[in-house]
């Protein structure tokens, strides 16, 4: 096996390993794979991402890409065919990719989420390197979604998402993940300014799908402007939603907020025919996961959010 720079390379050359990449994600996630892998296309071609492919007998059998921002470098990506022996080339690439982030200079530190397809990703072999946290690939057929119908609370109002909301929207993310495992995972939400990036990110450009404001909802008191909760939604495929973020406010925790944000998502999806919603959650982080379940999520695919810090 062979390790070389993605900057040596031309997109066409890793045509095939984008065409099985785009089939896994369509068929084990119903997500839509297509616009991400047009950017890795236009990134390589511009010699411009960070990353290692593996050739075997000549041909490209997976590759890996990283990206810095400011002190943290993230691995965006990392995909190797099920057409060869998935173990052995994986590893191999992980390392040179998680080497070369902790080899940079001023890196403090390095996160990545971790999709395997085909095969499981060993724990033992990741722990060398980072901090694991399982997480959770759910997905809910909106037909068979568990709808409760309870009212939100008299004292709160429910309003679509609205672009004015920007600023406090960060603050609530910032404040709904102190002291929050999802906070140790993405350090964007620690600070009101890392939360209006990821925001932006989703909101704004395709960093997660096509953003949907129509099934995206915020909550605030009946008598006030703070914002107390929200979900956000986007679409990765026709006919499939993705909530890429719900979150509570701490003190309004518990009472039925994050369930009914959901409910209005749902219920906004089935109105324009969509079949079905899928959602990412940190397996340790039990109240949301049971929530999920009991609207008629189900796990689909687990995975790993590594980290490292210096």
């Amino acid at each position: 096996m062979q390790i070389v720079d993605l900057r040596q390379l031309h997109s066409r050359s890793l045509e095939g390993l984008f065409q099985e990449e785009t089939r896994r994600w369509r068929e084990e996630l119903h997500w839509d794979y297509r616009p991400s892998i047009s950017l890795v296309r236009k990134f390589i071609d511009s010699h411009a991402l960070g990353g290692y492919a593996s050739i075997e007998d000549g041909q490209p059998t997976g590759y890996g890409f990283y990206v810095i921002e400011d002190h943290k470098g993230l691995i965006g990506g990392l995909f190797v065919s099920a057409e060869r022996g998935q173990g052995a080339t994986t590893h191999k690439l992980l390392a040179e990719l998680l080497n070369a982030l902790r080899s940079t200079p001023h890196l403090e530190r390095i996160e990545a989420q971790l999709m395997p397809f085909g095969m499981e990703l060993d724990p033992n072999f990741l722990s060398q390197y980072l901090q694991l946290h399982p997480r959770q690939f759910m997905l809910l057929k909106l037909k068979a979604a568990t709808i409760s119908g309870k009212p939100l609370s008299s004292g709160l109002r429910m309003e679509p998402w609205n672009e004015r909301a920007f600023d406090s929207a960060a603050r609530l993310i910032q404040l709904a993940y102190a002291n929050h495992v999802d906070g140790v995972i993405n350090d964007q939400y620690r600070s009101e300014a890392g939360s209006l990036r990821f925001l932006r990110n989703i909101v704004l450009l395709p960093g997660c799908g096509q953003f949907l404001p129509e099934a995206s909802f915020l909550v605030r008191p009946a008598t006030g402007d703070r914002l107390v909760g929200m979900v956000l939604t986007s679409t990765v495929a026709e006919g499939v939603g993705h909530t890429t973020q719900v979150c509570v406010m701490p003190g309004y925790q518990g009472s039925g907020i994050g369930r009914h944000l959901m409910e209005r998502s749902i219920e906004a999806l089935r109105r324009r025919d969509y079949q079905s919603l899928s959602l990412t959650v940190t397996s340790t982080n039990r109240q949301a996961v049971e929530l999920y379940e009991r609207l008629g999520f189900r796990t689909v695919k687990k995975f790993a959010a590594g980290v490292w810090q210096a």
